[in-house]
């Protein structure tokens, strides 16, 4: 079992001389002279030490610290999550037909149309967050826009149809927790 600190050097029987650069929970990364940065599990033995860095008591690996990040910026800045189009839509186009024969149809590409209701899932999402987490409404008034925040979604509960996965959709009142 690998017990190496940040900045221990080793040598691998393939790989040659590296340096321990980052320790996970069940691996090591490290990086080796000639073959880049490679993942070890921990349970592997055949490095060999050359020089030995005790591991901190108090380790949190990189990995950790960005998954902490990502949630921090999700939650409280506008950053748009990916959510992928559902495969029979990739491709397509919206057709908006005049009900006037002498007027120009209007062709949209489903993604551009797919964006603009994400980017509207997301700032409802948003304005949700902000109205449950304001500290100068009264509980009274974040239900009331809580409701009308539920019925928003309901209304655009339509699109659902063009979402890859389930758990991107709109969900309205029926559809609470």
């Amino acid at each position: 079992m690998i017990d190496l600190g940040i900045g221990s050097r080793v040598q691998h029987p393939g790989y040659g001389d590296g340096v321990v650069i980052n320790v996970k929970r069940h691996s090591v990364l490290i990086t080796f002279m000639n073959h880049g940065t490679k993942e070890i599990p921990l349970e592997y033995d055949g490095l060999s030490i050359l020089d030995k860095v005790e591991p901190d008591a108090d380790l949190v690996s990189l990995w950790d610290i960005e998954q902490t990040l990502v949630k921090v910026i999700k939650e409280y800045v506008d950053y748009p999550e990916k959510v992928e189009l559902g495969n029979k839509w990739t491709g397509g186009k919206v057709i908006l037909q005049p009900a006037d024969a002498a007027l120009t149809v209007k062709e949209i590409p489903i993604e551009s149309l797919f964006r603009k209701i994400v980017l509207i899932r997301d700032r409802m999402r948003t304005l949700e967050q902000r109205v449950n987490s304001n500290d100068k409404l009264e509980d009274e008034e974040k239900i009331n826009l809580q409701q009308y925040i539920t019925k928003v979604y309901g209304s655009l509960t339509t699109f659902n149809v063009l979402f890859k996965n389930a758990e991107d959709q709109f969900r309205g009142e029926k559809g609470k927790e």
